[in-house]
């Protein structure tokens, strides 16, 4: 009898659609791949679309350290009105004409939302306050604060803007932006504190995706390429694309994959993990350098 075929280790780059958890994507792809051990890198909400990056098999592995990753989106932040949620999905808290907000008012507003910021995740998020997470807190309706958290927005534009009308009919103003951000920046809080700021208020209508890491949309796949064809990057090539890489002859080799830790070239003290190579162009290692020596984050070899 033979035994059913494993699926090649990788990463899996999914165009994730709206309505769809990042959980609910990682349950799909464990029937299309055949296998349990599949892992996500980074969530995104349900409304979002765009790169989520899965690891299948070995590359599990690989999630945690890609976790830390610079991401790009492209949104629509629409001023005049707040939600519960701070995005599309919740119910409308307020609503204030912003048809008087000028474009010099958004570009200044915007300015303070860039580089290095504090910014307190949205209320309806899955970060954890004393071991509960903050969405389960809100939607039993307790009163809690979340503390601000040190986050990076390297770029934040502004593309557009436009006049329309709230189902209300609030006059209302939708601001076609692009962030690029570090791992942990909630877009819709971005939405939330600019319109804050210009005193209108402010959530966001849509988002996408369309970076992680070296990741992009133009090698992502959809749900349904993937069903018709399961298209894996190898982890060699993931890993390469990801981090520094290190190559090293078969004797390293060897003695990097038993535990040995190995004197590591100048070049990469203080990059942060850096992929260890074998003599074949095989991933052997995620490594770090720790007083000018090799220290194994994780083998694969």
């Amino acid at each position: 009898m033979s035994s059913k075929p494993t699926p090649p280790d990788g990463l899996v780059i999914v165009d994730k659609p709206s309505g769809f958890t990042s959980h609910d994507v990682v349950a799909k792809m464990r029937g299309i791949a055949k296998t349990r051990r599949i892992g996500h890198a980074g969530t995104l909400d349900p409304m979002a679309t765009g790169v989520l990056v899965l690891g299948v098999e070995k590359a599990t592995k690989l999630l945690g350290h890609l976790a830390l990753t610079e991401k790009e989106y492209l949104g629509t932040v629409r001023l005049g009105q707040d939600t519960i949620t701070d995005d599309a999905e919740g119910e409308i808290t307020s609503s204030t004409d912003a048809s008087g907000v000028t474009r010099d008012a958004v570009d200044t507003a915007v300015a303070k939302l860039t580089g290095d910021i504090m910014q307190v995740p949205s209320k309806v998020s899955a970060i954890k306050i004393n071991g509960v997470r903050s969405y389960k807190r809100a939607r039993e309706g307790e009163e809690f604060d979340i503390p601000a958290r040190p986050v990076t927005v390297s770029s934040f534009r502004v593309y557009d803007i436009r006049e329309a009308a709230a189902d209300d009919g609030t006059p209302v103003l939708d601001l076609v932006v692009s962030v690029v951000c570090s791992s942990g920046t909630y877009i819709r809080a971005l939405a939330r504190d600019l319109g804050a700021d210009l005193g209108v208020g402010g959530h966001l209508t849509a988002l996408r995706r369309t970076r992680v890491g070296p990741y992009k949309l133009d090698s992502a796949r959809t749900l349904d390429q993937l069903q018709q064809e399961l298209t894996v990057m190898p982890i060699a090539e993931a890993a390469a694309a990801a981090f520094p890489r290190w190559d090293v002859d078969a004797r390293r080799a060897r003695l990097l994959t038993n535990g040995v830790r190995l004197d590591i070239p100048d070049e990469y003290a203080g990059t942060g993990p850096v992929a260890a190579f074998g003599p074949e162009g095989s991933l052997l290692a995620l490594v770090e350098e720790q007083r000018g020596k090799a220290r194994s984050l994780t083998v694969f070899g």
